[in-house]
């Protein structure tokens, strides 16, 4: 009976962990229907967690019934980044020591991506980003990255609820286009914002491979810095900090 007991424990909790997943990867907020169309949990079964996760804050239900992710959520999700902003930091400053430019870290949360560490350069003239700050990912060298990971239709529907602003004349501004770029990265491995996020900055990112959440790393500077000697040069090392990054994640696992 204990066995039996310790048991069901875990599948609730993993039934916990699906339907907030799904809710995540809809965009953070969905119908009961949804959610059933979903997982082939029972109709109660939903319910029942629906309501317990409610009550503890995890998941609210709107006006117009619909369930979406709660407010005590960002405090878990705060402190699991900046663990794997700690835990990244070393990489980030390895970075900035072999290229002398900026180097950040940053996780997708729900349809953008949010600036969780970073190494600044020493050179007076560096990006503006900061930890803490959210941007588009159509429009951001890690975006990208992360984005390139996911099926096109996934990358459909992140832009569409998210909307393509273009920040600067070199931006992005259809899905189209994206796509291309995309392919691109894909190929190559790493993605280039070309001035995209703000003007007279280059950034070369990379994708963490394999991480619990879609997590990228980037160096950023100056594009009369940041140029094609400089790639040459960062693309390496980026790969292998990426590398480095996913293994200690994985052996925390």
């Amino acid at each position: 009976m204990a066995e039996r007991a310790a048991g069901a424990g875990v599948q609730s909790v993993e039934r916990v962990f699906d339907l907030l997943e799904l809710i995540t990867d809809a965009g953070g907020e969905v119908t009961l229907s949804e959610l059933a169309s979903s997982t082939d949990l029972p109709l109660p079964t939903i319910h029942r967690l629906l309501r317990t996760l409610v009550a503890k804050g995890y998941i609210r239900q709107l006006a117009n019934r619909r369930y979406a992710l709660g407010p005590r959520l960002i405090r878990l999700g705060e402190g699991a980044s900046k663990q794997l902003g700690a835990l990244a930091r070393p990489q980030l400053a390895s970075l900035v020591d072999a290229l002398g430019e900026t180097s950040n870290m940053a996780v997708l949360d729900s349809d953008m991506v949010v600036y969780i560490a970073q190494v600044p350069s020493k050179h007076s003239m560096r990006m503006f980003t900061e930890v803490g700050r959210r941007a588009h990912t159509h429009a951001t060298g890690v975006g990208k990255a992360i984005l390139a990971q996911l099926d096109n239709e996934t990358v459909r529907s992140i832009v569409t609820r998210a909307g393509m602003p273009t920040p600067t004349g070199m931006s992005i501004g259809t899905f189209e286009d994206l796509i291309i770029d995309l392919d691109k990265i894909r190929e190559r491995g790493y993605s280039i914002d070309e001035e995209e996020q703000e003007l007279g900055v280059r950034c070369f990112a990379m994708a963490i491979p394999n991480a619990p959440t879609p997590t990228a790393i980037s160096v950023s500077g100056p594009v009369s810095r940041v140029d094609d000697a400089f790639a040459e040069r960062a693309v390496p090392l980026l790969r292998n900090a990426a590398a480095t990054i996913s293994h200690e994640l994985n052996a925390m696992a």
